[in-house]
């Protein structure tokens, strides 16, 4: 019994340890030596202990705590900081930022994000990444910006912005006058401007990638403004980008994060071609974390349905439709359920799969709705204007309507008792164009609904919530 109890102890506590921080706050701790961290929705001891590369033990000696509840609001002294003064906080390294602008950006020199953050290499610094940085009190704010132009010394700068070198080195955290680089932009004690403080090259305004980090089965969105008119390319998990110019001038593409990489860091890689044949490349890599997706048994398919000899092929015929990209943008805003109720969906995306009691080698590659709505049960309707581009009967996803919504976005509904529209046809969102059935590798009736980014299979459901681009 005792060796029962011991057990139980161990697991509470345990579970004590891992439990998030609250919103259900009492008063804050309030340590009053050393910087503290300020807790968020979420954060568990463990995590932040982490983060910090140090210990639960030791945050709790750091605190007098002799409990591992924490709250949101909390202040907590970070152990071996003893010497700093402030707060610290986090922010996610958006793509194009090093150590050089962030310093610059948060006031803080190169060598204390590197002590905060237990760099060793600059190269260690990703989009994705969650950098720790000092908030320190009455630091003050430099609106005015200015980029060092080629071949431009600091001093050069100075007496062009009305001001001197030692102030432009101080207030950018330069070692000393000497370490400003060419297409460094630097803020200015006077003035006001937008330039903006990056470690891109100087023809790119901004680049925004969105979501960072982007987790497995994410659309992701790289949104680009330049400084005068380029071709843009790029490359992101080996996929090549399709960019296309949007309204207002800016420039964006959309690629998909295949449901089952590894997760880990990888390049993205921009290049814009000058008119005169110039071209300005940059790369930076870029983090993508787990989906965390369960695995799923799926029993009693037809044995057709999952032979590699008969898959194979049908993956191939799929690949020639989704793999292609028309220029034209058919849809507008946020994509449409194509059942009647949200509350159908059966089997999610991206759940690791294993069929007729296999390994888990698959992955679900859409969303499952099942027959459960009291109007419309088996309506299928179209999520987004497009062009109708296939329909007919396959062995695995019995029969199929694929939909082009241009700029390398899919849809494709399979498994249907009924198809009511034909290759070529435009359809609007909302549409009727099936009937939901059980043809193909199916153990009931249901849709089946993938939505295809740039040739990779994403989560339709992003595409429900947000409007991209």
């Amino acid at each position: 019994m005792f060796k029962h109890f011991t057990l139980f102890t161990l697991a509470l506590v345990l579970a004590i340890s891992a439990s998030p921080a609250s919103a259900q706050t009492p008063a804050p701790s309030s340590p009053t030596t050393g910087p503290v961290y300020i807790v968020h929705q979420g954060d568990t001891l463990w995590d932040i202990a982490a983060l910090f590369n140090t210990s639960v033990d030791a945050l709790l000696d750091a605190n007098g705590k002799s409990s591992a509840d924490i709250f949101v609001g909390d202040q907590l002294l970070i152990p071996g900081l003893e010497d700093l003064s402030g707060t610290l906080n986090t922010i996610i390294v958006p793509f194009g930022e090093t150590l050089r602008s962030l310093g610059r950006q948060y006031h803080i020199d190169d060598t204390l994000l590197r002590r905060l953050n237990h760099i060793v290499s600059p190269t260690e610094i990703y989009a994705g990444y969650r950098l720790i940085f000092l908030q320190q009190e009455a630091q003050p704010g430099w609106p005015a910006r200015s980029s060092l132009g080629v071949g431009e010394t600091l001093l050069e700068l100075a007496v062009r912005q009305n001001t001197d070198p030692w102030t432009l080195a101080a207030i950018n955290t330069f070692a000393g006058t000497w370490a400003g680089l060419p297409g460094d932009v630097l803020y200015l004690p006077y003035g006001t401007s937008t330039a903006t403080i990056t470690g891109l090259p100087a023809n790119f305004s901004s680049v925004n990638v969105n979501p960072l980090p982007p987790i497995q089965g994410a659309t992701v969105e790289i949104r680009i403004t330049t400084t005068e008119p380029v071709t843009l390319s790029g490359i992101l998990l080996d996929y090549p980008l399709q960019f296309f110019q949007l309204e207002d001038e800016s420039w964006v593409a959309l690629q998909g994060v295949h449901a089952m990489t590894a997760p880990g860091i990888y390049p993205l890689r921009l290049e814009a071609s000058m008119p005169n044949g110039v071209i300005h490349s940059f790369e930076q890599m870029v983090l993508i974390k787990t989906g965390y997706y369960p695995n799923e048994a799926i029993n009693g398919v037809e044995p057709d349905t999952i032979d590699p000899t008969i898959t194979g092929p049908e993956d191939e015929w799929l690949h020639s439709f989704v793999s292609t990209v028309t220029p034209d943008k058919y849809w507008q805003g946020t994509f449409q359920l194509p059942v009647a109720s949200q509350y159908c969906i059966g089997s999610k995306f991206g759940n690791r799969r294993s069929y007729n009691n296999g390994a888990f080698h698959f992955f679900h590659t859409g969303i499952d709705f099942s027959v459960c709505s009291e109007a419309h049960p088996f309506d299928i309707f179209a999520p987004a204007d497009g062009v109708v581009v296939f329909t007919g009967l396959k062995t695995v996803r019995g029969n199929a309507t694929i939909i082009d919504h241009g700029w390398g976005v899919f849809s494709c509904l399979y498994h249907q008792e009924e198809i009511f529209v034909n290759a070529g046809d435009h359809v609007t969102a909302s549409q009727l164009i099936g009937k939901i059935g059980d043809t193909g590798r199916v153990t009931g009736p249901h849709l089946h609904w993938e939505i295809w980014v740039n040739g990779v299979q994403v989560n339709p459901l992003d595409w429900l919530q947000k409007s991209f681009p």
